[in-house]
């Protein structure tokens, strides 16, 4: 049963039940979307203007006559069917029941019915309201914007697969030519060039390590720096550091995040500094020889400081280390980051900072022992 908030003020309104069905009919007419009028046993009683117009039917041919004969009986749809004689009697309501159907003169057409049952007070009969909105356009953009997503998904697969297919390229052809120079180095008479040679399979490696990596991050463009300064360490550790001269590399990081080409400049910065300590501070073979990374954030500042415990600037074979490519190739890629390079002994071994900050660099947890 729907109640009417105003029906005292209907009689004023309406002097005759004629007036009402004006009114009703009025009302009717005034909406857009095609609209019926049923009885109980699902026969016209009105029609809109919109209903009509859209389904291309004429009054006479209309009123009175049952929904599922009209026309030739296009309305005699299963699922329509089953929405007026099964749900219906036992709602009040039915919101987006939808319908698809090739309608004579029309064509296929996807309609969202709403159905309304109407009880009254003082009558035992029952009345259907019935809306139809026709929702073939925008159903068919969804299509075709479901279509379009597969195959943005599907490019974008392949775009991966390529990507991957290039990551594999390049890590094989670093991985051929650090073999090729490690050959090289192996074969030449001259120390000299065998040891330039050396330095170059170091570089290519270096390289090797940090796209590695980097790319397990997934190709995002923000990257974690702690967790890739970890593997980073990690991986330098175990591809460069050999049972006869072991070395520990603690890392120390701030949590955040830095842009991926920011990530590839540290981890090659560090791979630098770790290659340098391996090769010059170390003569002794330390049993506790270790190589500290340690990164500081503060805010869009960050300080990235590498340390050991070894023989440090004073030690002579440790000058090559200040004035080798290593060292270049660290203040060129500060340089294009905007920081500085501090290169000094300490209280024992060398440090080396980069800084894109001013401030005081705090303690880490775990000292270097003095040797």
């Amino acid at each position: 049963m729907i109640p009417s908030p105003h029906s005292a003020l209907l009689p004023d309104a309406l002097n005759s039940l004629q007036d009402a069905q004006v009114l009703a009919l009025a009302i009717v007419n005034t909406i857009p979307d095609p609209f019926l009028i049923l009885d109980e046993k699902f026969h016209v009683l009105a029609a809109s203007r919109a209903f009509y117009e859209v389904f291309q039917v004429d009054a006479a041919a209309t009123q009175g006559r049952s929904l599922f004969a009209l026309g030739d009986g296009q309305w005699n749809i299963p699922a329509l069917r089953h929405l007026l004689e099964t749900i219906i009697p036992d709602r009040v309501a039915m919101d987006g029941f939808e319908v698809a159907h090739d309608f004579p003169g029309l064509g296929s057409r996807t309609m969202l019915l709403n159905a309304r049952k109407v009880v009254y007070e003082e009558s035992p009969a029952i009345t259907i309201l019935l809306a139809f909105r026709d929702v073939t356009a925008s159903r068919l953009i969804a299509a075709d914007l479901a279509v379009l997503l597969a195959q943005t998904e599907q490019l974008l697969e392949q775009k991966q697969m390529l990507l991957e297919e290039m990551r594999h390229r390049v890590a094989n052809s670093l991985q051929i030519i650090a073999s090729i120079l490690l050959l090289k180095a192996r074969a030449v008479v001259s120390e000299e060039t065998r040891n330039h040679l050396k330095d170059a399979h170091l570089r290519v490696m270096s390289v090797a390590t940090v796209q590695h990596h980097l790319h397990m991050q997934d190709g995002v463009a923000q990257i974690d720096v702690a967790a890739y300064l970890a593997k980073l360490c990690a991986g330098l550790s175990s591809s460069m550091i050999g049972e006869d001269s072991p070395v520990s590399i603690e890392v120390h990081a701030d949590p955040g995040v830095a842009e991926s080409a920011t990530a590839v400049s540290l981890g090659l910065i560090i791979t630098e500094l770790v290659i340098n300590a391996l090769k010059y501070a170390f003569p002794d073979h330390r049993s506790d020889a270790r190589i500290s990374v340690q990164y500081e954030r503060n805010d869009n500042d960050w300080k990235l400081t590498v340390s050991d415990n070894g023989v440090g600037l004073a030690g002579a074979a440790r000058i090559a280390g200040e004035t080798g490519l290593g060292t270049t190739i660290v203040k060129a890629l500060s340089k294009q980051l905007g920081a500085t390079v501090e290169i000094g002994d300490q209280a024992v071994g060398l440090r080396t900072m980069v800084t894109k900050a001013s401030f005081t660099s705090r303690p880490i947890s775990r000292q270097l022992p003095r040797s």
